[in-house]
């Protein structure tokens, strides 16, 4: 079990056998469930776990206590991932207390069917605070980052913001690397994407703090120069590019598509593109494929029309980005048709709908196979890309 400080200590597990984070994101390196306990006057439990590591996350809990009863169980998220053991945590200690927003105590019935909670709780707002002893909780509200009820709350003693949601990203605890960014992009995008703004409102908050640790729901705790993930949360909400380059991302069903971008991407590289990351996107991780569409300023769309629209997969890309709020980009379009083709078509449609977006010219037409009379509008549309 890591450790936070001698009186803040961290209760939270591993998740090695999870295939899917929230049944959709590929956790090939595993998913950890945070949760802490400060240990003063009164002891304060911030957060349970995933119901799948109940157990281990109880004997962690028990441990720590040594023998003593907790006062509070915080709950900043009300997501199962974090709060699926409050009921249980909440019977087990019949003099506890669980402290929460006013949104998230709404959410409780919703969870446990049958649970009384009404004398056990206590609703914190912007700005309120818990005396525990030595440790005082000051509480900021983040709704919407990435749920309506999200509560962070910042320890003043020890200077410790426990950050919910924010901050997280995929992989165990036990598989960490010093590679933090990689997978908190993937997280960010996918989990809190949409949320732009209200994560720079909490940024802002957060601004205002003298923040040495950074304790988040999933991942490793944040110590010590902490401006390196700020920054990459700033630029993220701000839905800026990180990094200059092109993502050209494909669908195509016989190959004729994907020997277009292909060759396309071969273009770009010859003509100086600073980076140029290709993906198919019938076989591609389709959350890494929106990490990198928001980490680049360009993308190149290129996909077979199909069914009188575009391929599906090409189709639930573009979804991904829309509902992610996706803005502040340049496209490309490459379609292609062996009669009547329409995948520009929709794919302009769907594009033209996000915010701040350019679509440069030409638009290239394949028909069924890429052939040299074609070679000339790719390399216009390279040209205009670089």
């Amino acid at each position: 079990m890591t450790k936070i400080s001698d009186t803040i200590q961290y209760i939270g597990t591993d998740d090695l056998d999870i295939d899917l984070f929230e049944s959709q994101y590929d956790v090939p390196e595993g998913m950890s469930y945070n949760s802490y306990v400060i240990i003063d006057d009164k002891i304060a439990v911030m957060d349970t776990v995933d119901n799948r590591k109940a157990e281990e996350w109880k004997r962690n809990l028990a441990a720590r206590l040594n023998g003593r009863t907790p006062d509070y169980l915080v709950v900043h998220h009300m997501e199962p991932d974090h709060a699926s053991l409050i009921a249980e945590t909440v019977k087990t200690y019949e003099s506890l207390t669980v402290v929460t927003s006013a949104a998230a105590a709404k959410m409780l019935g919703n969870f446990f069917e049958g649970v009384d909670f009404s004398s056990r709780i206590h609703i914190v707002k912007e700005g309120d605070t818990l005396e525990l002893g030595h440790h005082t909780l000051h509480f900021i509200a983040a709704p919407m980052v990435h749920w309506p009820e999200v509560i962070m709350s910042y320890e003043a003693q020890e200077k410790v913001l426990f950050a919910a949601d924010a901050f997280g990203k995929f992989g165990a605890l036990c598989n960490e690397t010093d590679d933090w960014a990689c997978e908190a992009r993937r997280y960010y995008f996918n989990i809190c994407g949409k949320y732009g703004t209200q994560v720079q409102a909490v940024l802002k908050k957060a601004a205002a703090l003298d923040i040495h640790t950074i304790c988040p729901l999933h991942g490793p705790v944040l110590t010590g120069d902490l401006t390196p993930y700020l920054s990459l949360y700033d630029t993220w909400s701000r839905y800026e590019p990180e990094t200059d380059g092109i993502l050209v991302a494909y669908a195509s069903i016989h190959g004729g598509t994907a020997a277009a971008a292909i060759r396309l991407a071969e273009m770009l590289r010859e003509k100086g593109a600073a980076k140029v990351v290709v993906s198919d996107l019938s076989r591609s991780d389709m959350a890494e494929v929106i990490e990198d569409a928001f980490r680049y300023p360009k993308v190149v769309v290129a996909a077979a029309s199909y069914d009188g629209g575009v391929f599906p997969v090409m189709h639930d890309f573009l979804y991904h980005l829309q509902i992610k709020n996706y803005q502040n980009r340049t496209f490309g379009i490459v379609e292609n048709g062996s009669w009547a083709p329409s995948a520009a078509r929709v794919m302009r449609e769907m594009i033209e709908k996000m915010k701040n977006v350019t679509i440069v010219e030409p638009v290239v037409t394949i028909c069924s196979r890429m052939k040299a009379s074609d070679v000339p509008a790719l390399e216009a549309l390279a040209d205009a890309l670089v």
